[in-house]
């Protein structure tokens, strides 16, 4: 049974940690080749199951040791139909894949019961098409439906809520909203821009999300922003109500465009000091963040760097 379903305990503003970069950590620093940057896959066998084990257990101890919660992510960012060609996958391998990651994950949290504060199991969904570049612009309703099957395998799981992670348009998430509403799963909404601070479709960070809250009734329980480095968009944060909205960040360590890091063939993992220090610095504007992490090109280094900085002034 989901233990949080109906009473997400992140809301209550103590800090929560997520991970970090999962897939470019186990590529760039462990070696290990993940199929279509899809970390679903590596599910199918021992060595794959072992190596994203190993990444989330040092996040979960990370959080027991600074006494804080965690949002515990199941690597299902692209077990969704839009892939499966790519992945020679059938809607049925999807399905089952995305039901046999939350129970990894559930063994995982089931490790670690001295942990003070909630781990919250959170169902990841990633945008149909190319997160960076994306292929079409969905409507609303085009999204809803294209939506509604990953949601509908999730929503018989126990996971606690999901997430649209590197959203890209505003539509899509409108949509994946909706779909969420309709089975009664808590939503929230990563949103991920570009070296501008502006969505891939030239869409403004704070239209996005009073889009989105126009069309779904504040739908999404809030809002993130993932896979964009903090000078990215840290100023389009003006303090109007819009950025009350935002609850957690998960940042890129490197400040490269996406289409830069698309052709890299090394890790560019920046200076995790340096980027402890920009959150604590946005910390100071916007004090009401409390969910922390990284995205592509972070590791454990980066966010234990955060949680210390966070730390001080939490």
């Amino acid at each position: 049974m989901a233990g949080y379903r109906n009473r997400l305990p992140q809301l209550s503003g103590d800090l929560y940690l997520t991970d970090a970069g999962l897939e470019t950590d186990l590529i760039f620093n462990h070696g290990i080749e993940i199929r279509e940057f899809a970390a679903h896959t590596l599910l199918l066998n021992s060595e794959g199951r072992g190596a994203i084990d190993a990444y989330l257990a040092d996040f979960l101890a990370l959080a027991n040791r600074y006494n804080t919660g965690f949002i515990l992510d199941t690597p299902t960012w692209k077990a969704h139909m839009h892939w499966a060609a790519d992945l020679g996958s059938t809607e049925n391998e999807l399905c089952e894949i995305n039901i046999d990651a939350v129970r990894f994950v559930e063994k995982v949290r089931d490790r670690f019961p001295r942990n003070q504060k909630p781990i919250v199991l959170n169902g990841v969904i990633g945008p149909k098409g190319d997160a960076y570049a994306p292929e079409e612009r969905l409507t609303p309703v085009e999204a809803q439906d294209y939506h509604s099957t990953q949601i509908g395998w999730l929503a018989n799981t126990n996971v606690d809520m999901l997430t649209g992670m590197t959203i890209t348009q505003s539509d899509e998430a409108i949509g994946l909203v909706r779909a969420a509403q309709k089975v009664g799963l808590p939503v929230v909404v990563s949103f991920t821009v570009e070296t501008d601070g502006r969505l891939p479709t030239g869409q403004s960070l704070a239209s996005a999300i009073r889009a989105v809250d126009a069309a779904t009734a504040s739908g999404a329980v809030y809002y993130m922003v993932n896979c964009a480095h903090p000078d990215h968009f840290f100023n389009q944060f003006d303090g109007d109500d819009w950025t009350h909205r935002i609850r957690g960040i998960r940042c890129n360590a490197s400040r490269l465009s996406h289409e830069q890091l698309d052709a890299c063939e090394t890790l560019d993992d920046g200076d995790p000091l340096e980027f402890a220090m920009q959150y604590k610095s946005l910390i100071a504007q916007m004090p009401w963040l409390n969910i922390f992490g990284g995205c592509c090109g972070s590791d454990l280094r980066h966010v234990e760097q955060v949680i210390a900085a966070v730390s001080e002034i939490r």
